[in-house]
């Protein structure tokens, strides 16, 4: 199970990256030192780093706001699909119920 950052923590680590990756000879040289020093992966801290890019605009993709949003309504359409069906059983329930050749 991955580990939980708080948001500090997510913070400090995606500005380390932006303020010191001329200092490396790479981007991913400056998040695998950053992500050694405090203690997470690199993928992870690779990860936060481009979705920050994303929802500041400076790279084509799904925001956070959006993919929140997104699960929010999948959510509810899900909620709603299985209202539907309860709502079916139910009908169909009371409608042989009160059909008087079944009685």
């Amino acid at each position: 199970m991955p580990a939980k950052y708080d948001e500090a923590t997510k913070a400090k680590a995606i500005r380390l990256v932006v303020d010191h990756r001329d200092d490396y000879d790479s981007e991913w040289a400056a998040i695998k030192a950053v992500s050694a020093r405090l203690g997470m992966t690199a993928e992870t801290l690779r990860k936060w780093v481009r979705q920050v890019e994303i929802d500041t605009g400076e790279v084509e993709g799904v925001t956070t706001e959006t993919a929140r949003l997104l699960r929010e309504k999948d959510r509810k359409i899900a909620e709603l699909e299985q209202t539907v069906e309860i709502l079916k059983a139910a009908t169909s329930f009371f409608a042989r119920a009160s059909d008087p050749r079944h009685r």
